[in-house]
């Protein structure tokens, strides 16, 4: 039973834990050797936390023998974003300025996820800094994704959603500003919640006021990825836009009727250059969908010019994050971050302010679109998965893109708006990829959100077209594609470490 222990969803594993039917330690050991198995072929994980991981099963295990109060996460082994935190453990961000940097303590989404039980158990593979959509830094190398280790995983939270699909871990933490914590749930085939922006607290945002990035949860499929997100609420005093929030109403998830749903839909939000590929499956999909709801029909947004507000917000954040190293060490940031950092010198206060504005445009025509609709349906990404040389996509239906990141207007339109949006698997592609839908709701309605999401999970179950594909862990076991072209590990940290088992992979 231990080989196939991580197969099992995080759901039921947290009650097999509770009743005795698992150990911790078992669990731990499974998903470490699963880790092990895998992850060379797929390079998902990056620092491992294995020696103090096994203690913290050990610990976990007398707990429940003890009949002591379980955590909602009790005895689960958590892979966390490389970006994020984590006490005694390295936490590169994948940038060669930071290859030695073992923080002292956790961020606040960690903290709170350890005191539910959650165990930190490695760290998830980054794009240099989280700039970008493909997972590949000159510190760990590159993600492939485990349906084709030669494409790429998608970005930025890349690890946490391939090693997901491969059942190296069963939950793992994400990050969104523009789609980093949907496109990779979507291209590896798993699921991914960019909450409403409050909802899960933030430490380490510099600027606090900020929405358009947030701290959001991932699973195989939506009541491991609820379950998560339940755990994750909650509001921080060093978050100013934090706020409490009562658990419960995320988890556990209520019963949706798919059958009185409203439902709309876009390809391309009257604005994103789509592949066709994608505009034919993404229709296949919605005639899919359309026998299950009350209605589903066409939503017409007029967003303005969504492409120039984000280019203006995100330069703004960069530069409040980057600033400094910009000016002081360029050469320790990746050419992401720099063309991020150029836009910005560019930018007027004028510009700033005009930005500002549209975003409240389109938030509001949103929010107009939700007095029609339950659910909004769209793509997550413009183009099927693609190798992860190629740093981005550089042209999409033969309209060469304006920069690193304008592939992904799909899901930056929606960050602008600041509505939570859900990546569910909805089967594969005409290239045999993993496909997902980005399913929209109201601000501020995450729990409504997922349960609408569950329910369209258990209907796209009974589809072998539309169920949640699955990657042959088989053939990734015998595969060794070269994955570390792009890496220079630091030698220090080429084993396992006792301050923290750092683990080059």
């Amino acid at each position: 039973m231990r080989s196939t222990l991580p197969d099992i969803s995080a759901v039921e594993l947290r009650r097999l834990i509770a009743s005795r039917e698992v150990s911790p330690v078992e669990l731990m050991d499974a998903c470490i050797d699963r880790i092990e198995s895998l992850n060379p072929a797929i390079n998902a994980i990056c620092a491992t936390d294995f020696t103090r991981a096994r203690e913290g099963a050990r610990e976990a295990e007398a707990q429940v023998m003890r009949g002591a109060a379980l955590g909602p996460l009790h005895g689960l082994p958590l892979g966390v974003k490389d970006l994020q935190d984590t006490a005694g453990l390295l936490t590169t961000y994948g940038n060669i300025g930071l290859r030695g940097n073992v923080p002292g303590k956790d961020n606040s989404l960690v903290a709170k996820l350890r005191a539910a039980g959650a165990i930190v158990t490695a760290k998830t593979n980054v794009p240099d800094m989280g700039a970008g959509a493909n997972t590949r830094n000159p510190v760990w190398g590159a993600t492939g994704n485990p349906f084709n280790p030669a494409l790429n995983a998608g970005g930025s939270s890349g690890g946490s959603a391939a090693a997901l699909a491969a059942g190296m871990l069963p939950i793992c933490t994400g990050s969104d500003t523009g789609g980093s914590l949907r496109i990779p749930a979507s291209l590896c085939g798993v699921v991914g919640l960019r909450p409403s922006p409050g909802l899960v607290a933030n430490d380490a945002r510099p600027l606090g006021w900020s929405v358009i990035s947030v701290l959001g949860p991932m699973g195989r499929n939506v009541a491991d990825t609820a379950m998560l997100f339940a755990a994750s609420v909650g509001a921080n005093p060093r978050d100013p836009l934090s706020y409490p929030v009562d658990a419960s109403a995320f988890w556990p998830l209520k019963q949706v009727d798919l059958s009185t749903l409203r439902v709309g839909t876009t390809e391309d939000f009257g604005m994103c250059i789509v592949d066709p590929e994608i505009r034919r499956v993404f229709r296949q999909r919605v005639e899919a969908v359309r026998p299950l709801v009350a209605s589903c029909e066409p939503v017409n947004l007029q967003l303005g010019d969504a492409d120039r507000a984000f280019d203006t917000l995100r330069a703004e954040s960069f530069v409040a994050a980057f600033e400094n190293t910009y000016r002081t060490a360029p050469e320790t940031l990746g050419p992401n971050v720099r063309a991020n950092m150029e836009i910005a010198a560019a930018i007027t206060l004028a510009d700033r302010a005009w930005a500002h504005l549209e975003q409240t445009r389109i938030s509001r025509r949103f929010a107009q679109a939700f007095e029609q609709y339950d659910l909004i349906l769209a793509p997550v990404t413009p183009v099927t998965s693609f190798p992860w040389t190629e740093l981005y996509a550089a042209n999409i239906d033969g309209q060469a893109m304006r920069n690193y990141y304008h592939w992904l207007g799909l899901t930056y339109v929606v960050t602008l708006a600041t509505n939570p949006a859900l990546a569910l698997p909805c089967g594969k592609d005409e290239h045999g990829m993993p496909f997902g839908l980005q399913v929209i709701g109201r601000l501020h309605a995450d729990a409504q959100l997922l349960a609408a999401g569950q329910a369209l999970e258990q209907a796209f179950e009974a589809s072998e077209t539309l169920r949640r594909p699955q990657p042959d862990l088989q053939a990734l076991q015998a595969a060794r594609p070269e994955l570390k072209s792009i890496v220079t590990h630091p030698p220090e940290f080429a084993a396992d470490q006792s301050t923290g088992g750092i683990t080059a992979v």
